[in-house]
């Protein structure tokens, strides 16, 4: 398997983690596969969102799968007064990932990470490892380190 830049960037840090494929199609969301691995648990998946702010720029959240982001709360967070879901037609030259692909590690500049704190209720979390139909497996206490992300409790609707 070829390596992404997500983890080139763990193997730097020297950081463990593993892999998980699924299969990847645009029709259905992330929720709704099948993973081959019958032991994975979605309540450890966590999903990474890019923002705009009105002050700060793109600020990255990175939350569970089946919860929601509050971009009010967000935007408290960062010091912004408004803040919006980043375009979609603007992912990808902003962050150097594809809608479905999209990993909170090696973006194409460091943005300001929020990760939400429920990441710590879990030995493991997986989160994208920056193509379509691949995750990584993850310490969370390592994801936090790599990224220089802060972990906070109140982002979630």
């Amino acid at each position: 398997m070829k390596k992404t830049l997500a983890m080139r960037l763990l193997d730097q840090a020297k950081k463990t983690y593993s892999t998980i494929s699924y299969p990847y199609d645009n029709q259905t969301d992330i929720e709704n596969r099948t993973f081959s691995d019958p032991l994975f648990s979605m309540e450890r998946l966590f999903k990474t969102l890019v923002t705009k702010g009105d002050k700060t720029g793109v600020v990255v959240a990175v939350v569970p799968i089946h919860e929601k982001l509050s971009l009010k709360k967000l935007s408290k967070l960062s010091g912004n007064k408004k803040m919006t879901l980043l375009p979609l037609e603007d992912l990808q030259k902003t962050t150097g990932y594809v809608r479905g692909g999209c990993s909170p590690l090696a973006m194409k500049k460091p943005f300001p990470t929020f990760l939400d704190n429920s990441i710590f209720d879990h030995e493991q979390i997986a989160v994208n490892a920056g193509q379509r139909g691949l995750l990584l497996d993850i310490n969370p206490e390592d994801l936090v380190a790599a990224i220089q992300g802060a972990a906070v409790d109140d982002i979630l609707l």
